[in-house]
């Protein structure tokens, strides 16, 4: 049996482009737009998403089914009552055009989020799913995934080593120079007055 290597599908990835698996063109709608405006354009189009820009077309945000659900259907507030602006999950976090789709899923995954807004020039082009990155490579999100999870437990474990490295200032018990100090009860410690205070509380 072939197995996939990561050179392999890095292979495979650095052909593929954002502006090669987006949908577009994107279906917006203003800021000041009714609530119901927006779910009537997501059922006509059919469209789990609608990104909302400003009067200058400058993408804002964008609001999803879950967005209409928890913001307006839930609070029981009138879709006509609220505009568009106040219901977007904001800002829209966007990748150019010509990035890689590796980098996107990259995005994707560290930031917990399922949509990227495409741009060119400056322009919103398209918009980037999980499920576009999925259709046209269902290992590389896995792959991603897999290495966000590993970098970040990489993350905490380079913190605790931090942590525990000793610190260089005055004790705060004996007011001496200490190139080793540590924090035991909130004070930071010199060497020779954490041996006492260990000795005392064996003592006791």
């Amino acid at each position: 049996m072939w197995l996939k290597t990561m050179s392999d599908i890095g292979l495979r990835s650095s052909r593929l482009l954002v502006k090669d698996v987006m949908s577009s063109p994107v279906i917006t709608i203003k800021e000041d737009a009714p609530a119901n405006e927006v779910a009537e354009l997501m059922g006509k189009h059919g469209l789990g998403c609608i990104i909302v820009t400003s009067k200058n077309t400058k993408p804002l945000g964008i609001i999803t089914e879950r967005d209409l659900v928890e913001r307006v259907l839930a609070k029981n507030v009138r879709p006509d009552a609220v505009n568009a602006e106040e219901v977007m999950t904001a800002p829209l976090i966007t990748i150019e055009a010509d990035e890689t789709i590796s980098k996107a899923a990259r995005t994707m995954s560290r930031l917990n989020i399922r949509r990227l807004g495409v741009m060119y020039k400056g322009q919103l082009v398209g918009l980037l799913s999980s499920k576009d990155i999925l259709a046209v490579m269902p290992e590389l999100l896995e792959t991603i995934q897999e290495r966000a999870l590993m970098e970040g437990e990489n993350r905490a474990q380079e913190e605790m080593v931090e942590e525990e490295k000793p610190l260089a200032g005055y004790c705060d018990h004996c007011g001496v120079w200490s190139d080793s100090l540590k924090e035991v009860n909130g004070e930071f410690l010199c060497e020779d007055c954490r041996a006492e205070m260990l000795s005392e509380s064996e003592e006791e």
